[in-house]
Parts: structure tokens; sequence; C-alpha cells
């Protein structure tokens, strides 16, 4: 199993190519929709000796969502929900990280979405570490959190002639991380 140790330490850049930031979201209470955002960019400071120390930032292009239907991604970029005309990024900045054992962490801090900020703690499994074929020193981690979709000022719901709504208002936020260490 993959342990977090010194020499990972170091700045690291996440790569967009090797990454999914996605989300899940119950869909006329009987199914899951599940999409991502295409376009992010974030760096991550892993300080191994001192946990603590470990920082992270991410800003996500709303433009980018993306559940493979545009009907919905359109209705999704509106003021119903991610307002893209007045909050073209979704952030999270990290506030403190803590090291649960040498192969999970735990990282807090602000989610910013629709201009309302939260904190949040995402529970990260570390993956493994690995040199690619280019020489770039990669590290994967995988988390997810539940948010509240109204804690952000997302309201907007249709209700279902059989009982219920439209849309779930919990959301599971999914983060498979693909991190590329600077030079």
């Amino acid at each position: 199993m993959a342990a977090i140790t010194p020499e990972l330490s170091g700045t690291y850049t996440i790569d967009p190519a090797h990454t999914r930031i996605g989300f899940v979201a119950r869909h006329a209470m009987v199914t899951k929709v599940r999409g991502s955002f295409n376009e992010f960019t974030g760096t991550v400071v892993i300080d191994a000796e001192k946990p603590e120390q470990s920082t992270a930032e991410l800003a996500i292009k709303v433009d980018s969502i993306d559940t493979r239907n545009a009907d919905r991604d359109g209705h999704l970029r509106t003021n119903d929900f991610l307002d893209l005309d007045n909050y073209p990024e979704i952030t999270f900045r990290s506030t403190s990280a803590q090291l649960v054992d040498e192969n999970n962490a735990k990282l807090s801090g602000d989610l910013t979405i629709k201009g309302v900020s939260h904190p949040i703690t995402i529970d990260f499994e570390f993956e493994g570490a690995a040199t690619d074929p280019f020489g770039n020193k990669r590290l994967g981690f995988e988390g997810s959190h539940t948010i509240s979709r109204k804690d952000y000022g997302i309201t907007w719901n249709a209700p279902l002639e059989t009982g219920g709504v439209l849309v779930s208002d919990k959301v599971v936020l999914e983060f498979e991380v693909s991190l590329v260490k600077n030079a």
C-alpha cells in the first residue's frame, strides 16, 4: 500500500488531463446524474514532515460543466444553478491539513460557489506515487465530500407528481486527482 513519505514533499500542479473533478446528484428521486468539470487549475503543497503546513488551491471553470447532456449543462450554467454570468469559477482554498495515517489525509478549506463560501473537509486516500515515462513525479489522491446545494443559494427545483423533487439537495463532490511535482 502507498504511503505519504518525506521525499514526496514539494509543490505540485494538478494535471487536468489525468484528474476528474466530478459530482453526483439524485435525479427524479430514482436515479443519479453524474457530471464533471473539464477545465480547472490547482496547486498543492505537500509537507510530509509537517502535514499541517500542507496547502491546496483549486479554481474550476463553471463553463466547463459536462453531464453529457447539452440542455442540462446549459440549465446548470444559468442563475437557477451556478450562475455562470456572475460567478465564472468555483474555488477551494485550504485552511488546514491533517495526516490521518500514512495513506489518508483530511483537507479542510473554504469552498465558494456562486459567491457563497462554506468550510468543508474532504477525506482523501493516497493512491500512490510514480515517475511517469517523461520523468515527472506523480502522486494520486481520491476523495469525496457531500454538500447541500441550498447552502450555496442553489435552490431551484421542480416537484414530481409522485412526490419528491426533480433534483436532490445533497450533491456528492468527487475528486480523482493526479499531481505533477514542479521542477
